[in-house]
């Protein structure tokens, strides 16, 4: 990143955490040194057999561990007025060992405990460890490789009518529902399906705050990695993106799930054959494509995207008002995501999936929206810096799983 793009956030980056304190004045995203200060004071703990690795933290969130057993559960639930496990205790049908590995079997539903356990802070005191002017709360979302695998999650709490999202105050164990839909997938305590941001108050960024920082710190480039006039982009409660379908003559522009596959372990990366597990489409002269019902495909944005340092963002559910059909599962997007201005932005990889109807999708549709919001401070590294990031700089790209895809052809 240069420093010209780390200069032009407007926001301090002097670290407001002592030794023995976190302060916590300014509204958005904790970054990382923020998060590991929350797991210094107990706010992020684990099992002590199984401690918090410093590796499990990113720019703007924390990975979350799969813990020693899984539950096969009949349906998928909410305790809205009870814990999680006792809900779960009526609705469990095995249990499954997962310290030596083991396998979830394609559209089951399980249950699985994280090793990780939350302590939000219900108030601030103000001689206490931890002092912030409104509330911290959570969100959950998939890793990138967990929904290009289409591997179904969703975080759940005790008490909650509502999954991903974690209210000021909880305090208590956090448990993982995991649907393999595509593949079944070897699974073993200690891997990372999942990632969780804690943020203070609220800060989404408005649409005239997403133009004026688009005009000083460019967010969204064309195909060749321009910036584009700040008249193109499309916001309403957000900034909309498009679906790429066309390219060079035998160019692969999307992926769709066989079915009816062998299973994926999730130690092995950079593994497996494409061919075994995915048809390639390629680019034609028609400028659209009929998506199968209930098929899983995997396509990539039109436009370039970059999360500048001071902004962490999110790509948010389609709105099945323009049509039955679900666009990603995998959300967060880190500060440093495409790389610097020069570096023109990258693609934003789509997972998709049409419910019940077939649906035309037409090469640059809009097809979903980002939102960001701020960091509270900078954080002392961001995405592809660093740290070990599989898609920085990406184009279409199946997950870290599969072989290097440049090798598929006709």
């Amino acid at each position: 990143m240069s420093n010209n793009d780390r200069k032009d956030t407007g926001q301090p980056g002097s670290r407001s955490a002592s030794r023995d304190r976190l302060v916590i004045r300014t509204r958005g995203i904790l970054p990382i040194q923020q998060l590991k200060k929350l797991r210094e004071f107990g706010v992020l703990k684990s099992d002590p057999r199984y401690p918090i690795h410093d590796d499990q933290f990113q720019p703007n969130s924390m990975d979350l561990r799969l813990g020693e057993k899984a539950y096969r559960v009949r349906c998928s639930f909410l305790p809205e007025n009870e814990t999680v496990v006792s809900k779960m205790r009526r609705l469990s049908q095995h249990t499954i060992d997962l310290k030596k590995g083991a396998v979830l079997e394609q559209n089951c539903t399980y249950l699985i405990p994280l090793l990780e356990e939350l302590h939000l802070p219900v108030n601030s005191q103000p001689d206490g460890p931890i002092i912030t002017e409104e509330p911290l709360t959570a969100k959950a979302n998939p890793k990138s490789s967990t929904g290009r695998l289409d591997i179904f999650t969703r975080l759940i709490t005790d008490y909650s009518h509502r999954f991903e999202e974690i209210a000021q105050g909880y305090s208590g164990r956090l448990y993982l529902e995991v649907v393999p839909k595509s593949f079944p997938v070897r699974v073993q305590t200690g891997q990372r399906l999942n990632q969780l941001r804690i943020r203070h108050g609220q800060a989404l960024l408005s649409d005239q705050d997403i133009l004026h920082t688009h005009l000083q710190n460019p967010i969204l480039f064309d195909e060749n990695g321009s910036a584009l006039p700040v008249d193109d982009l499309n916001v309403r409660d957000g900034l909309f993106m498009r679906v790429s379908l066309q390219g060079p003559e035998g160019a692969i522009v999307g992926y769709k799930a066989k079915k009816h596959r062998d299973l994926i372990d999730l130690q092995k990366t950079d593994h497996y054959e494409v061919r075994e597990f995915w048809d390639p489409i390629y680019a034609q002269k028609d400028d659209y494509l009929i998506l199968e019902p209930e098929a899983f495909y995997i396509f990539a944005s039109k436009e370039r995207c970059r999360i500048p340092r001071h902004l962490a963002a999110e790509m948010v559910p389609y709105d099945t008002g323009s049509g039955e059909l679900r666009t990603h599962y995998a959300g967060f997007f880190d500060s440093g995501f495409g790389g610097s201005i020069e570096d023109g932005g990258a693609r934003a990889v789509l997972e998709v999936r049409s419910h019940d109807v077939p649906f035309l999708v037409e090469d640059g549709q809009t097809f979903f929206r980002m939102v960001f919001e701020p960091n509270t401070l900078l954080p002392d590294y961001v995405y592809g810096e660093d740290l070990k990031s599989n898609y920085q700089g990406q184009a279409l790209k199946l997950g870290k799983h599969f072989r290097d895809q440049s090798a598929v052809s006709r």
